[in-house]
């Protein structure tokens, strides 16, 4: 009888014990479903935006204006949220407000610039009506030098308080800034890493020139520079650093070219998330000669994005009609998505 009533006993409480595991199973899963069902919709405000692809590639198909041969548009990782390009046209005026001479920036007194870049900047509205156009001012930040310095690099930066002079010009007009390069004989990065502050700023972007890019000990304006895909990659390199260091939309990186050694290696020329390359056309002389140097070394190798710079003076010093017209650069494969002028 004992036995029978011990193991009736036993029998009760494994029962009790199995349900009470049971019942602690349940609320361990409604726990866990409580919780996922309260994380997905903070999950979704938090999640990273990405941008349309297929309008993407439909507006860089559009840009390629109907090449052909394969070249354009070129294949790449596509941008982060918030990338200028190929969504808008940036029309940029050029120069530095130490010189008359090196660009229209500076040439002109600041409110008939400004005029200025308004009416070119309506011109390419009407132009093309489908890509919204942006104004930006191109500031040579560092200029190459035709004496050695004190550092012996043949170069000289400019004072901060010309660029804040210019950030200050562009606010109100919610204008880009470029902050341009040459670097004489000191390194692409050396340069570039003085300029950090301003290019942690979301409207700051960046142009290198390899003309005044000199390797082996010549003076700038005796020769023409280069730079490799390597140097280039530094940059881009670094300017993604700063995209995802400060949470920045994609930088824009400005590379000039008129020449085939200007830029080398431009097949191993990365293409980020972080950076959007414009390799800008920066030749002057005759609409013939213009158009040659655009095909030769924009068109036949292609990077990502390309500009066209247009010269007040240099292009219409023989042929006061030289200049180029907006509606005439749109006919070239591809379509600059970058415009300045100097």
């Amino acid at each position: 009888m004992k036995s029978r009533f011990y193991t009736s006993v036993f029998s009760i409480l494994f029962i009790l014990f199995l349900f009470n595991c049971s019942c602690n199973r349940g609320k361990a899963a409604d726990t866990e479903n409580n919780y996922i069902e309260k994380k997905t919709p903070h999950e979704q405000k938090v999640k990273t935006p990405v941008i349309d692809t297929a309008d993407y590639n439909r507006r860089m198909l559009l840009l390629s204006n109907n090449d052909k041969s394969g070249r354009w548009p070129v294949k790449s990782a596509y941008p982060l949220p918030g990338a200028i390009l190929p969504y808008k046209r940036i029309v940029a005026f050029y120069g530095n407000l130490y010189s008359k001479r090196m660009g229209i920036l500076g040439e002109l007194p600041k409110e008939p610039m400004l005029k200025k870049l308004k009416e070119e900047t309506d011109r390419w509205k009407i132009a093309d009506p489908d890509i919204p156009v942006i104004p930006a001012l191109h500031y040579i930040a560092i200029t190459a030098q035709g004496s050695p310095g004190k550092d012996n690099k043949y170069r000289l930066r400019m004072p901060f308080k010309q660029i804040d002079t210019i950030l200050s010009w562009a606010k109100p007009i919610k204008a880009l800034v470029f902050l341009d390069v040459q670097i004489g004989q000191s390194t692409v990065k050396e340069e570039v890493v003085t300029l950090e502050k301003y290019l942690s700023l979301p409207n700051v972007h960046l142009g290198i020139d390899p003309e005044f890019s000199l390797k082996n000990g010549e003076v700038p304006g005796t020769k023409i520079g280069t730079y490799s895909a390597y140097d280039i990659n530094t940059v881009i390199d670094y300017l993604a650093h700063i995209v995802r260091k400060n949470k920045l939309p994609p930088k824009v990186l400005v590379v000039h070219r008129f020449t085939q050694r200007m830029v080398t290696n431009y097949k191993n020329i990365k293409r980020v998330p972080e950076v959007q390359i414009v390799i800008n056309m920066d030749g002057f002389g005759s609409k013939t000669l213009k158009k040659s140097t655009y095909l030769d070394y924009i068109y036949r190798e292609p990077v990502q994005f390309t500009g066209f710079k247009l010269f007040y003076k240099n292009d219409t010093r023989n042929n006061p009609n030289g200049l180029y017209t907006p509606t005439e650069i749109l006919k070239l494969k591809p379509n600059p998505i970058y415009i300045q002028y100097q």
